[in-house]
């Protein structure tokens, strides 16, 4: 693979680059909010979607930037392991996680650091404000990259935090990994008196958000659809719901600082990405 071989790319020979690393990766808003951002700010600078067919070519792509053809990436599934695993030198918010979602280059070195966490609970904030995590119950469903940093941050907040996953022995490393306050769930008895469920699967899950507590907060860290059948049952059931749109851009500020070294401009996204979208809420 060559660094032009993009979804999405507007490459110019002396533009700084960017990009969002997946695969699949075509559907990702990444390339959406941070090239909005670089038109906005008037930067030499492109941001694009590269999807490596296997973790080869997630490796060349990482070589690439070595050699100083990328200031940085995002990374989204299933490469954020292999991202930590990767760099030279991880943030203390990636190393508490175990995985990374950014990946800077400079100077020949691979720094990691990860905003999935801090996406999260900025989600939760904006669209959860009555929600307190100290001292709370939190379930996670799924054991995966996004998992691993969202139960980071919500146990750095306070939270004791309950992961459900199909694999159990997934389940229990991460738990092992990450220790303090995180342990291996049920589903008969995961549920009781949590106060936030949080889906990281890329399907719904087999929940039925009406078995909630009515004070319970449901998110789903998927944003396509942003209204998922998850939260539809949920705002059914009359539970707050947040979604995966408010933390992808809630992610995106920092992604764009680490990438680009400069702030990103004031920018109503959500408009914009529900457009692109073809949605309204």
């Amino acid at each position: 693979m060559s660094p032009r071989s993009v979804t999405g790319s507007r490459l110019t020979g002396a533009a700084r680059v960017g990009g969002i690393v997946g695969n699949p990766v075509a559907h990702s808003l990444s390339p959406v909010i941070h090239n909005a951002w670089l038109d906005a700010a008037g930067l030499d600078a492109t941001y694009a979607a590269f999807a490596p067919q296997d973790p080869a070519g997630f490796d060349a792509l990482v070589a690439f930037g070595r050699a100083g053809l990328l200031a940085g990436v995002n990374v989204t599934a299933p490469f954020k392991e292999q991202a930590f695993a990767s760099a030279d030198a991880v943030s203390e918010t990636a190393r508490a996680g175990g995985s990374a979602n950014i990946l800077v280059f400079r100077a020949g070195q691979v720094l990691a650091d990860s905003s999935d966490g801090e996406g999260l609970l900025r989600a939760l904030a904006q669209q959860a404000p009555g929600l307190s995590l100290r001292g709370s119950i939190v379930v996670m469903l799924g054991a995966g990259g996004a998992a691993r940093a969202a139960v980071a941050a919500l146990s750095g907040a306070g939270a004791t935090v309950r992961i459900v996953n199909r694999t159990r022995e997934r389940a229990e490393a991460l738990a092992a990994d990450l220790g303090g306050s995180v342990e291996v769930g049920d589903t008969a008895t995961a549920f009781k008196g949590a106060a936030l469920v949080v889906n990281a699967l890329s399907v719904r899950p087999d929940l039925d958000p009406a078995t909630l507590h009515p004070a319970t907060v449901v998110m789903d860290m998927t944003y396509r659809p942003v209204r998922t059948a998850f939260l539809q049952a949920a705002q059914a059931a009359g539970l707050t719901t947040v979604d995966g749109l408010a933390m992808l851009i809630g992610q995106a500020g920092p992604s764009f600082r680490a990438i680009f070294g400069v702030e990103p401009p004031d920018l109503d996204l959500r408009p914009l990405l529900l457009a692109h979208l073809g949605e309204t809420a």
